[in-house]
């Protein structure tokens, strides 16, 4: 029996800017166990100060990290891999491979870093079905990207399951629909086989890629674990001094 303790280091936001584009403000998940610190996908840019702070509070030097494990190759999921330089980075085979054959373009691949990952001797690549660290396995969930994984933890009692932006949040799961994806079939297929494990013993967790955790209730319905944490800091005004806070928490 595999045990880790997970912490959800970033929670992961369900939202967009209406005129900037992506927020990239996607879940990074710390999991300690089996002699190993793990990180579950590691955030973007704007996700470095807080990724910093929070890996102090839980008392992880990012020399420490021994694995990155990434569920597919997005700018807001990948850039901070560079952070760990002690770490064996996890990427899907298909995904890294595909990321890597894609000409410069106006989408969220981080081109340089994509180089990077597909020639560094620290990446190992991941085939679905395999069981590549003791007690987390890979399982192929194409549609938001062609060679995009979720990663399945067996922690004893329960499984946790890693969806990164397969299924990003609860909208998309309740929905059956994905609203990034290059193939909508694939997206449609690709959460029936979440559903499926997610259902497949009572007590299992999901940590979607831009949302809280979610668990199922007595009637099988998704509800929320935690308290959602967003807001913006603005200044509208004519001094430093004085700012405002947007709150993003609710409706």
């Amino acid at each position: 029996m595999h045990r880790y303790q997970v912490d959800v280091l970033i929670q992961g936001f369900p939202g967009r800017s209406v005129c900037h584009g992506g927020l990239g403000w996607s879940t990074v998940a710390l999991l300690r166990g089996e002699g190993r610190t793990i990180l579950i996908d590691v955030g973007a840019f704007g996700m470095r100060k807080p990724l910093e702070r929070r890996l102090k509070e839980c008392l992880v030097d990012p020399k420490d990290v021994t694995d990155v494990v990434l569920t597919h190759a997005h700018y807001d999921h990948v850039v901070n891999f560079t952070l760990f330089p002690n770490a064996r980075i996890w990427i899907g085979q298909v995904e890294i491979d595909w990321a890597a054959a894609q000409p410069p373009g106006f989408d969220p691949l981080p081109e340089l870093y994509v180089q990077e990952l597909a020639q560094s001797q620290r990446v190992t690549k991941v085939i679905s079905g395999e069981e590549f660290i003791p007690g987390i396995h890979a399982y192929a969930v194409p549609g938001h990207t062609p060679g995009h994984l979720l990663f399945v933890l067996d922690n004893g009692e329960n499984d946790i399951l890693f969806t990164g932006d397969s299924a990003k949040n609860r909208a998309e799961l309740l929905s059956r629909k994905v609203i990034d994806t290059d193939d909508r079939e694939q997206s449609a297929q690709s959460i029936e086989l979440i559903w499926s494990y997610w259902k497949r013993r009572p007590g299992n967790l999901l940590i979607p890629g831009h949302d809280l955790t979610i668990a199922l209730d007595a009637q099988g319905e998704p509800s929320y674990l935690g308290k959602r944490e967003a807001g913006i800091r603005v200044w509208f005004t004519q001094t430093v001094e004085q700012s405002d806070v947007i709150d993003l928490t609710s409706p």
